[in-house]
């Protein structure tokens, strides 16, 4: 199936270091893919002269005169830069040219930008945030990762829905493990808000397993598709998973540098060591979904490289050639023909 994705060439903290040669490897890889490259027209020309040759029929520039920077308040953002890569490039989506759009660039701008284009999806209230953690299992899908900060229970049951088709469309699983994010798994614990979601959930067509703890997303007893917490919960979370990443990596470093002898282990443990670093390799899980739009946006780390930038690429692809939104908009419907019957 032919997808179109628009390309916010110019956003992030790298730009166009990464966001061009990703955008080239994808159209060697997948003769299906077309790109839309947002961004200054003389500057992208330059860079992808041999691109625009080999994949013509298949690589476009559309030239934007802004670029929204990473610190930028989104308010401001979004009355200020009409004409940012990142604005041009959701417009494409708006107007039916491109199936998706994918960027690096500020969140909170994005975010707000989307959702003033694109607008919400019938009858969904909040959008949300969702990606992909590392975890024994292979991965686990988690959201919401910041998109809102104080979601009701039942904001928490809807992103629990759209969650799920997301998860379908990557994972190709029928019926995803669904887990609600807790303090403990006994019923008893819990604010209001979470116990009421999990009444929510326990009565919908979903294949909910109840309450998870904090280990359930990296490291759990039992496997599970998706995660659902609300934004503050969930953000916090992931940069708390993030940072001990980092920590284990540099912590490793400095043991294995430390003398003569601790460098040889090193040595002796590399094949391992490789084997560990790349299966939990941040730019091979890069990419997050902002779901309950009007369109599809997939956001990249702001810090992306080529490589990881690429995997925010496939992923959009992927959900846009399996009508991720389109699918989220008949299970929100049916959903809540489903809350009407319960009430």
């Amino acid at each position: 199936m032919n997808v179109t994705l628009a390309i916010d060439a110019m956003g992030g903290d790298f730009g166009v270091q990464s966001t061009v040669p990703a955008a080239v490897a994808c159209l060697q890889k997948n003769p299906d893919l077309n790109l839309i490259m947002v961004g200054d027209e003389s500057v992208l020309r330059g860079l992808l002269a041999d691109a625009l040759r080999d994949f013509s029929a298949r690589l476009t520039i559309r030239h934007a005169s802004q670029v929204v920077g990473m610190d930028e308040p989104p308010q401001k953002a979004l009355k200020n830069k009409k004409d940012s890569s990142m604005r041009v490039a959701i417009n494409l989506v708006r107007d039916g040219e491109a199936d998706a759009c994918v960027s690096a660039g500020n969140t909170g701008a994005l975010m707000a930008t989307a959702r003033f284009v694109l607008k919400m999806a019938p009858g969904v209230e909040r959008p949300a945030i969702i990606s992909t953690l590392p975890s024994t299992f292979g991965h686990t899908h988690m959201l919401d990762l910041g998109g809102n900060v104080d979601s009701s229970a039942e904001h928490l049951y809807q992103f629990a829905v759209m969650g799920e088709e997301v998860v379908r469309a990557v994972e190709g699983v029928e019926r995803p493990k669904v887990g609600l994010l807790n303090i403990g798994e006994e019923d008893i614990k819990g604010n209001e808000q979470v116990k009421a979601a999990a009444r929510l959930l326990e009565n919908s067509n979903l294949n909910y397993i109840g309450f998870v703890e904090g280990d359930s997303i990296n490291a759990g007893h039992v496997k599970v598709d998706l995660i659902v917490a609300d934004g503050f919960v969930g953000n916090v979370a992931l940069k708390s998973i993030e940072g001990a990443a980092k920590m284990i990596s540099q912590k490793l470093k400095a043991e294995f540098s430390r003398n003569i002898f601790t460098r040889l282990a090193a040595l002796a443990a590399f094949p391992a060591l490789k084997a560990f670093k790349d299966s939990i390799d941040p730019r091979l899980y890069n990419g997050a979904t902002f779901i309950g739009l009007n369109g599809l946006v997939i956001k990249s780390h702001g810090g992306a490289d080529a490589l990881a930038f690429e995997t925010a690429v496939h992923l959009a692809e992927l959900q846009a050639g399996q009508g991720v939104i389109r699918k989220i908009g008949d299970k929100i419907a049916t959903a809540l023909l489903e809350q009407q019957v319960l009430a």
